[in-house]
Formats: C-alpha cells, structure tokens, sequence
C-alpha cells in the first residue's frame, strides 16, 4: 500500500464542515480531515472561496472514485494527484 492524500473541492463552508463529520462514518476514515479555505484568485470575499476538506490516507485503502463520488453529492469533485 502507498501513502495517499485526497483532497476534497467544496463549493462552501458548510458542505465543507459536512463532508468532512461525515466521512468517519461513510469510509471509516480514522484521522479528522483537515478544512481549508482556498480564495479563488483576485478575489477577498469570503463568498467566492472554496473549500478543502484534506483527507489523509496513509493505508491507500480509499477509493478515489467513492470519495469522487460523495464530494459530487455536495456538488464537489476529488482533485487529481
């Protein structure tokens, strides 16, 4: 198995805080994921930020296309490596 880190675009804070409770309990992920607040360039208002939700993944037991999956129920998407 190989070291992984997943990261999760949401498209606000709240799907972001959501996904992020959830994912414990959907894919048994053991460590808290972290939130990052990623402005989008130019611009300051919080309103037009996305969010992180980073997952770290040290087993590579998660499935890429399962968590795409879920952060696309929030109208997220999983970024690429």
């Amino acid at each position: 198995m190989t070291y992984e880190r997943h990261v999760l675009v949401l498209p606000d804070r709240d799907a972001a805080q959501e996904v992020a409770e959830t994912l414990g309990e959907r894919f048994g992920v053991a460590e808290e994921p972290r939130l990052v607040r990623d402005a989008l360039a130019g611009e300051d208002d919080a309103e037009d930020a996305q969010w992180l939700v980073v997952v770290e993944d040290p087993d590579g037991r998660l499935d890429a296309g399962a968590l795409d999956a879920y952060a696309a129920e929030w109208d997220g998407w999983r970024e690429a490596p």
